[in-house]
This record gives structure tokens, C-alpha cells and sequence, in this order.
């Protein structure tokens, strides 16, 4: 079997080397015990924003191969590596060290072991105050209830899927479900837009419980500016464009 690691960066040579280094430890002893059976062939693609720092070098010396991906956004990173990405399994990451890589291994396992299709982390479990400000925990807690009231009858009840975070972007999944998925988002929007295509077309998801740690180097995100924006879009997804995708179909299936 082959999994691939895909690992959005943008300016992150004062942490790849380190994830990198991790995931590679992680996936070494992975193959020595829990996969020594059948031991993974493991795929790295770091997909770089045109870094200017030489995060791509500092990447590739570390055995990934890098992608130079100068569209901009954290969605059209993903989409491009998904699109690169030849492993029956696919994994994410950022590359700024908050995710914890070294379990990636073992939440394969897991997915395999229970027959899902889609597996998902949660920050909000175990997160530091450290590696979440007051800002944007609130964030969050906004677009995690709206995420639960927009989609409620995935994600309650006795066959709901419970998602506490909608924004997370560490995700371990099959290739499969990109064959279905539709994914048009090329900002932060993209996170939750994997995740409902999951929860919304039958997929076996689940949602697990994951370390995040504070990020190495300064913040990217804008949390107003990126909430606003994921916010908007979950809006028109739910009450606009789903609706239009089902009356595609159904025009379809008439003719």
C-alpha cells in the first residue's frame, strides 16, 4: 500500500525540516510494528506557495518532493497535491509544526483497521492557550456551531457523525472519496468543504481527538478576515450551492 503525505507551506523554513523529520521517524517505526505485514511505501509532497526563505530546499533535502504552487491560497495548495498525490491513502499537515505528524501513522491504522473512508482531528481537545489565542478559539466556537447547525442531521442523532471542529486541517482519508468530492475552494474554506463532502455523500467519517501545539515562526491567518470568509461560504453552501447541485442532478437523471 502507499500513503502520501501532503504538506502545505508557505515561508516555513524555521519548522519543515523538523515535521518532516517527525512524520519520517513516525512512519519508519510504523512500518517496523503496527504495518511490519504489510509495510507502507510512504509519499511526501510539500506544496510551496513560492516561499521565499528556502523552504522548498530545506524540504526537499529532507526527501519530499516538492511542488512550487504560486496560486495562492491554503485550498488551492491541497486541491494541487491531492491532484499530485499518487497514495491510496492521502494525509495532511501543516508545516508549521502545531500538527502532531508523528501520529499520522497510527490514525492510518486506524482507518483502515475500521473500514472509514474519512478520519478527521480535533484541536479543540487538547489545545494550549499557548497555540490558540483568545481570538481565535472565539472563532472558532462561532463556526463550529454554525458548521453543527447547518449540517445537524449529519452530525447528531444516533446516525450523525459528531464534528466539534469544523476547521481543522489535519485529515486522513481514501483516495477514493475524491472520485465523489466536490471541491471548488481555494481559501481556508476548503477545510470544512472536505468535510461536509464527506459527511453529505455517505462516507464513513470519524473525528478523533489530537495534540496542537503552538506554531514555529509568526502567524499567517487573519482570524476575523478567514472566519468571515469561511462563514460565508458555509452559508452559501449549505442554502445555496447544495441546493443547486441536487437540482443538476435531478435535471440530469430526467433526461
Amino acid at each position: 500500500m502507499r500513503a502520501s503525505l501532503v504538506v502545505p507551506t508557505l515561508n516555513e523554513a524555521g519548522s519543515i525540516a523538523a515535521v518532516l523529520r517527525g512524520f519520517r521517524a513516525a512512519a519508519d517505526h510504523a512500518n517496523r510494528t503496527i504495518f511490519r505485514d504489510d509495510p507502507i511505501d510512504w509519499e511526501i509532497l510539500v506544496v510551496d506557495g513560492a516561499s521565499t526563505d528556502g523552504t522548498g530546499a530545506a524540504a526537499e533535502a529532507e526527501g519530499a518532493r516538492v511542488i512550487v504552487e504560486r496560486r495562492r491560497g491554503y485550498g488551492r495548495a491541497y486541491r494541487t497535491g491531492f491532484a499530485e498525490a499518487s497514495g491510496e491513502i492521502i494525509a495532511t499537515s501543516d508545516g508549521d509544526g502545531t500538527y502532531p505528524v508523528e501520529e499520522i501513522p497510527a490514525l492510518i491504522r486506524r482507518l483502515i483497521d475500521e473500514r472509514l473512508d474519512f478520519l478527521t482531528g480535533d484541536r479543540l481537545a487538547y489545545v494550549t492557550r499557548e497555540a490558540m489565542t483568545t481570538e481565535h478559539r472565539i472563532g472558532n466556537w462561532v463556526l463550529n456551531f454554525s458548521f453543527a447547525i447547518a449540517y445537524h442531521r449529519y452530525v447528531t442523532g444516533p446516525t450523525g457523525t459528531p464534528i466539534r471542529d469544523s476547521q481543522s486541517g489535519l485529515w486522513v482519508f481514501r483516495r477514493s472519496i475524491l472520485d465523489r468530492a466536490v471541491l471548488t475552494q481555494d481559501g481556508m474554506a476548503m477545510s470544512e468543504e472536505l468535510k461536509i463532502e464527506a459527511l453529505t455523500r455517505g462516507f464513513r467519517v470519524l473525528e478523533v481527538p489530537i495534540r496542537y501545539g503552538e506554531r514555529i515562526g509568526p502567524p499567517k491567518l487573519s482570524s476575523w478576515r478567514d472566519g468571515v470568509r469561511n462563514g460565508w461560504f458555509l452559508l452559501r453552501k449549505r442554502f445555496y450551492l447544495d441546493r443547486e447541485e441536487r437540482a443538476s442532478a435531478r435535471r440530469t437523471a430526467a433526461r
